[in-house]
């Protein structure tokens, strides 16, 4: 149930975004230019105020054909197979991200309760888990790590570990500092030598809220785990034929990375430092 939301999530909170930008964008113009026919044409192009869309209505919809998806068709991964995996109106094919997004949270939703327990600490783990999936998918989609859920989970975390669930406070509080700079560092470096940008502002806030989680120790194990992840899938992307040219996320790399940071963090760590110790 959760993965159908989160599914939701994904889908809707980006055209949200870029409606909310579009008014944001108007509103400028009507300020700074004197032709209003201009701004009323970008108006009408907007959808009206009564067209209310959100992350809980309209309904679910049809991409194509826009014919409501029935109740029982919505059922969780069962739905899918009830229609074959098409529409039920007008047989275009759906996409089999939908239930397997929905399988991936129900599992992953389960480990966190075998690691952690049926807890405070497994539910916060899987909120977190929640979070990572969400963002992962919005990033692959849209290049975008949305403030509405970065942030958020930001203070989450914080005030997760003000009761020390997963790390101290204070510990969580320079994960959150250091998370933030330490990339925000590596992009400055970037651009001066090479003049571009190697990844957004979105993936700054990424990295401090996992550290707000998980605590400034985990931050040196996130970064390698999600640049070993971004090496090897990005270089099998390349070798597969995709463009140079257009950028890889890095959202989901450092999803990946505070996963298994946030499930075995603990052990990588004591055993790395019990390989290394004199």
């Amino acid at each position: 149930i959760i993965g159908s939301f989160l599914n939701v999530v994904v889908y809707r909170l980006p055209i949200m975004l870029q409606r909310e930008w579009q008014q944001q964008a108007i509103e400028i113009i009507d300020e700074s230019v004197e032709d209003k026919t201009l701004v009323q044409q970008l108006r009408n192009k907007l959808p009206t105020p009564t067209d209310r869309f959100n992350l809980v209505v309209p309904n679910s919809t049809c991409p194509r054909c826009k014919a409501a998806i029935k109740p029982w068709h919505n059922i969780p991964i069962i739905g899918y197979f009830l229609i074959g995996g098409r529409c039920a109106s007008c047989d275009v094919s759906i996409s089999a991200r939908y239930p397997i997004v929905e399988l991936l949270t129900a599992l992953l939703t389960m480990t966190a309760v075998i690691v952690f327990g049926a807890n405070i600490i497994g539910i916060s783990a899987a909120i977190l888990i929640w979070a990572l999936i969400s963002l992962s998918l919005i990033d692959y989609d849209t290049q975008l790590l949305p403030d509405d859920i970065t942030l958020p989970f930001l203070w989450l975390g914080l005030i997760v570990n003000c009761f020390g669930v997963f790390t101290s406070f204070t510990s969580a509080f320079f994960g959150a500092v250091a998370g933030y700079l330490i990339l925000w560092t590596v992009y400055q470096a970037f651009r001066l030598v090479t003049g571009k940008e190697g990844m957004g502002y979105g993936d700054f806030k990424m990295l401090a809220m996992l550290g707000a989680w998980l605590g400034v120790q985990a931050i040196p194990l996130i970064i390698v785990l999600s640049s070993f992840a971004g090496v090897i899938i990005g270089g099998a992307l390349i070798l597969l034929g995709r463009d140079k040219n257009n950028p890889i996320r890095f959202g989901p790399f450092l999803a990946i990375a505070g996963l298994i940071a946030l499930l075995w963090g603990n052990v990588i760590i004591q055993n790395y430092l019990a390989l290394v110790a004199p």
